[in-house]
């Protein structure tokens, strides 16, 4: 009886461990895929980087014109509301791997409650731009230097492309907050809670550059 009860066990130790190597090879795949695809993500605003700063070369007084109209305040609101947004993020994190999982609910609303904040300073400082005839393809913009016109595309594409990253942002986090509560993302199972969070402080770092490039950079 004593051999059979000691077997049982064996197998269940060397089941679990097998259980445990697995979670792990899932948990470095998963990780090791969001790195790449951030890595992607990278590439691409880096390629734009690239071309605002050629063209800032060959266009600096129309690019010092257009900076010059944008709404530094409001530039600067959004900056300090995805940095804080960022800390609570990692908070959240933080709260579940030590088993709080209502702290870990209240910071990770926070950091989605940022995000809109910041999609509302958005549309207003857009909604005031479009309202004064200044989007691409308008009359009143092609009237403008060339300078003027090419720094306006930059600003709504690469500043649009950002604005879509924090809303696919707010649907990740979302989506982490219900898995939080139904239990499948937990202190031992938080591999995609960090993987959103990643995400989310790249979404973080590429305003962190885009707001000194349009705002500060006259």
């Amino acid at each position: 009886m004593s051999t059979t009860t000691t077997n049982i066990k064996d197998i269940n130790a060397n089941a679990h461990a097998q259980e445990h190597v697995h979670v792990h090879r899932d948990d470095e795949g998963s990780k090791f895929g969001m790195w790449l695809f951030l890595f992607t993500e990278v590439l691409l605003f880096g390629g734009l980087f690239f071309v605002y700063f050629a063209y800032r070369v060959w266009y600096s007084q129309g690019f010092h014109d257009g900076a010059q109209e944008l709404n530094v305040v409001l530039g600067a609101t959004n900056t300090v509301i995805l940095l804080t947004s960022s800390l609570t993020m990692a908070l959240s994190i933080l709260a579940l791997r030590k088993k709080n999982t209502t702290l870990s609910l209240i910071h990770l609303g926070i950091t989605i409650a940022c995000a809109f904040g910041f999609l509302i300073n958005k549309y207003f400082e857009w909604g005031y731009k479009i309202h004064h005839g200044i989007y691409p393809g308008s009359e009143k913009l092609l009237e403008r230097p060339e300078g003027e016109i090419l720094f306006f595309g930059l600003y709504y594409l690469m500043t649009g492309l950002h604005t879509f990253h924090v809303i696919v942002g707010i649907i990740i986090l979302t989506t982490m907050g219900v898995s939080i509560i139904r239990g499948t993302i937990n202190h031992d199972k938080y591999i995609k809670l960090e993987n959103g969070g990643l995400y989310w402080h790249l979404v973080d770092l590429i305003w962190i550059f885009l707001f000194p490039l349009f705002y500060l950079l006259h």
